[in-house]
């Protein structure tokens, strides 16, 4: 553990080892994620249909398969890439009627599925609802709670605590390991409710933001190759890319606007 610590390097990616999935797994998986981006309304049913009239010789169970593999569901059930686990706590949700209105006010967490040339990743990021700035983010080629973990410890060292955090009801995220370290520094935590597909929607826009403007545009090979790509991508997007929501600002222009969060960075 503590020679992963040291190299940075998620422990998950080192033990285990993924299956091989054949390039046209991979390509029809691909264009799932675009379909599902576009048309996140639509579920394995009508994917199906619109992916046979693509010329894929595919039917709604694969389809179905797929997308549970790689973590999607259409919105009227709860678009999500994680699953509540058997006796982890579920939190209420919180930010129903909460205007945000400074940084550090309310952070987020998601996972979401990263096609490769030759495989594929999950990556998870936290970021602060005010501003929109990437606060850390991991990539794994394991689902587990450990990458979500090393995420919120490296939030929290460089930017403190917020007062409440939202994630959706996954395992990765209602587990003791995750919760705690938020409950041990008074964060509030929340989840998002059954159905309520918009909580987490900022996220959902940073998703769409990494695939198209990076992912879709390069066929990276391995989890090392898609982590430094995204390092550099995120920190364009946090301090040159203009925000239209933000009245074109940055996400660090928002987030060190005031004197306070200038002396805490």
């Amino acid at each position: 553990m503590r020679q992963c610590e040291l190299l940075d390097v998620c422990r998950s990616s080192l033990y285990y080892q993924a299956k091989p999935v054949s390039p046209a797994e991979l390509g029809l998986m691909r264009r799932i994620d675009e379909l599902h981006l576009a048309h996140p309304f639509l579920g394995a049913r009508r994917l199906a249909r619109m992916l046979q009239r693509e010329g894929f010789k595919v039917g709604r169970d694969h389809v179905g398969t797929l997308m549970r593999l790689m973590g999607i569901e259409a919105i009227y059930r709860r678009k999500r890439t994680t699953m509540p686990q058997k006796g982890h706590k579920i939190y209420p949700y919180l930010l129903g009627n909460v205007a945000i209105e400074r940084p550090n006010q309310g952070w987020a967490a998601d996972i979401t599925y990263l096609p490769m040339a030759k495989g594929f990743a999950y990556l998870v990021a936290i970021l602060d609802l005010y501003s929109r700035k990437v606060l850390s983010f991991r990539v794994s080629n394991a689902m587990t709670s450990e990458f979500c973990v090393e995420a919120l410890q490296e939030a929290l060292r460089g930017y403190g605590a917020p007062e409440i955090f939202n994630t959706d009801q996954g395992s990765q995220f209602s587990a003791e390991e995750f919760t705690k370290p938020l409950e041990l520094r008074g964060v509030r935590v929340s989840m998002d409710g059954k159905g309520r597909w918009v909580d987490n929607v900022f996220v959902e826009r940073l998703w769409r933001s990494v695939k198209y403007e990076e992912l879709y545009l390069h066929a990276y090979e391995t989890v090392s190759e898609v982590r430094i790509a995204l390092a550099g991508y995120f920190s364009f997007y946090n301090t040159r890319r203009p925000h239209q929501s933000l009245e074109y600002r940055t996400p660090d222009e928002m987030y060190f606007a005031t004197d306070d969060m200038k002396k805490a960075a």
